[in-house]
């Protein structure tokens, strides 16, 4: 069994401690993270790689940043950024070849304030994933394209969720290229493994401590290709680590698929 997660750990050399002791309770084989926060040469890959991962990433100062970690291995980078717009700097997507799984780590722009030029610039990056996610279909290798999405794609994903009508991850914008991507194939793998359950991956910070669990959204997701609908077995969120001291406002998704994959 193959356990691939995806996790906004909100600031990697912040968060190190909830980091390193979730990879150590959770045993994953494949981690995503996203929004790490710090400039490549501060990426923490002593720590990361004394947990027993290999890692690859890609980082922003004080912004965005991505990293795909697996254990007991070197991922094999394929591409770093997303086609479609040379201009754009912003650290928000890296590719792996992982022990023959296709591995794409994002962080989608929030869009808020919306609308506004943040918003155009969520639906112009969210239109270059789509087009991007129709060519790794089409080469039809095994793969996972898992992040913070900041979309919540339906109601079931949000407790209350007249509370987020005017918020960027819950415009109808946002719920349509997400449907959109999923019309082309690919296969939303919490949801296709709990199809009526209410899961959320994200909660606000409470002023009193804690967290506001009113505030849960599902807007963290793994993206399958369909060779791999018929083989995952189990899927969940890691709700635990959103109590842990200090902790990231996601809690880490994952997904566990059987060996017999169709991997080449």
């Amino acid at each position: 069994m193959t356990r691939i997660a995806t996790f906004n750990v909100n600031g990697v050399n912040g968060r190190l401690p909830v980091l390193l002791r979730w990879l150590d309770e959770a045993k994953c084989d494949i981690v995503c993270l996203q929004e790490l926060k710090t400039s490549d040469e501060k990426f923490p890959l002593d720590a990361i790689s004394h947990a027993g991962y290999g890692v690859i990433w890609h980082g922003q100062k004080s912004y965005n940043g991505v990293a795909i970690l697996a254990r007991g291995t070197d991922p094999v980078e394929r591409r770093r950024g997303l086609p479609g717009d040379p201009d754009d700097t912003h650290s928000r997507y890296i590719e792996a070849d992982v022990n023959g799984l296709v591995i794409g780590c994002l962080y989608l722009p929030n869009g808020n304030p919306a609308p506004g030029p943040k918003f155009d610039y969520k639906l112009g990056w969210f239109e270059r994933l789509i087009s991007y996610g129709q060519s790794l279909l089409k080469a039809g290798r095994p793969t996972v394209l898992c992040g913070d999405y900041n979309v919540v794609p339906t109601a079931l994903d949000a407790v209350v969720p007249r509370r987020w009508t005017g918020d960027a991850v819950y415009f109808p914008e946002s719920r349509d290229a997400y449907s959109r991507m999923l019309a082309e194939g690919w296969i939303d793998a919490v949801r296709h493994t709990h199809p009526g359950n209410a899961i959320y991956t994200y909660w606000n910070f409470s002023y009193r401590g804690g967290y506001d669990r009113s505030s849960g959204l599902r807007m963290d997701h793994l993206l399958v290709s369909p060779s791999l609908s018929s083989h995952l077995r189990s899927a969940g969120v890691d709700v635990e680590t959103r109590g842990w001291e200090k902790p990231s406002d996601h809690a880490p998704a994952w997904i566990e698929i059987d060996e017999q994959n169709g991997r080449s």
